[in-house]
């Protein structure tokens, strides 16, 4: 049987990448994001986020591990800012935050068979660094692409600090651990998550018009307020624009999101790999 070559999405010129290592890193890193940092194990990958205190999404990353420490990738807009806040609190801990995105390449893999050594991120895609792995050649609308319709929302800089990681569905794709100790927001996080007071959900979405993160939808049902937020856009092939929409689970339900405006262009709902609890 031969080998289907996955599709590979040079990173380096828009996603940043910051090593975090020391003898501290694990709990220190457990201690700032919304997974289990300490069950990662080496040669390993997962999405995480990291919150503010109110427990809005600042940043979401693919935290891999190597024999060296953690691997941090993340939008290339924030990585002056997520480095000097990291290192804010590292404090006394015996732990090394270091910006290594212009020593070290990285790619983005998915569909296809993932060669061996890179960082899985589920069953069909992954993150390698070092030498460009053998595959065909994808653009970064490509990986953009793949990831709204995988589900999985990229806090951008149009969209820092609104969501709580559930709206953007991120216990979901493994993002969060309810079960582990404390991290900043993490009493927020926790009590939308069992109060049942989560209104909001990532949604994907095609658009015949052109979307930008951060947009406001509408819904017929919340009149003049605003019913959800454009968390990542990327061009279809088929024509127009799929994105991830944030948006109120009412909304959702009544299938009659638009853009912009009540006026605005109809959203039209698309499937997702997984189902809402």
């Amino acid at each position: 049987m031969t080998s289907a070559l996955p599709n590979v999405c040079d990173l380096a010129s828009s996603n940043a990448l910051l090593r975090v290592s020391g003898d501290e890193a694990a709990d220190f890193l457990h201690r700032q994001f919304t997974s289990d940092v300490k069950a990662l194990g080496v040669g390993s990958a997962q999405w995480t986020g990291w919150c503010t205190p109110k427990g809005r999404l600042l940043a979401t990353f693919i935290l891999a591990r190597d024999a060296g420490g953690y691997l941090l990738v993340f939008p290339a807009a924030f990585a002056e800012a997520i480095a000097k806040r990291l290192r804010m609190f590292v404090l006394r801990s015996k732990v090394t935050v270091e910006d290594v995105s212009a020593a070290t390449p990285r790619f983005g893999l998915w569909g296809g068979d993932l060669p061996p050594g890179a960082f899985r991120l589920g069953e069909s895609r992954a993150i390698a660094f070092g030498a460009a792995p053998e595959g065909r050649p994808a653009t970064l609308d490509d990986w953009t692409l793949s990831l709204i319709r995988d589900g999985v929302v990229q806090v951008v800089s149009g969209t820092q600090e609104e969501f709580v990681p559930q709206m953007a569905n991120y216990e979901l794709v493994g993002g969060v651990n309810f079960k582990k100790g404390c991290y900043p927001g993490q009493e927020i996080v926790a009590r939308t998550q069992y109060r049942g007071i989560l209104k909001k959900r990532a949604v994907r979405v095609h658009s015949a018009t052109p979307l930008v993160p951060g947009d406001r939808v509408y819904s017929e049902s919340f009149g003049d307020q605003s019913a959800g937020t454009v968390a990542n856009v990327a061009p279809s092939p088929g024509g127009g624009f799929e994105a991830l929409v944030v948006a109120q689970l009412e909304a959702i339900g009544q299938k009659n999101l638009r853009h912009g405006s009540l006026a605005g262009p109809a959203l039209a709902l698309q499937p997702l790999p997984y189902a809402f609890p």
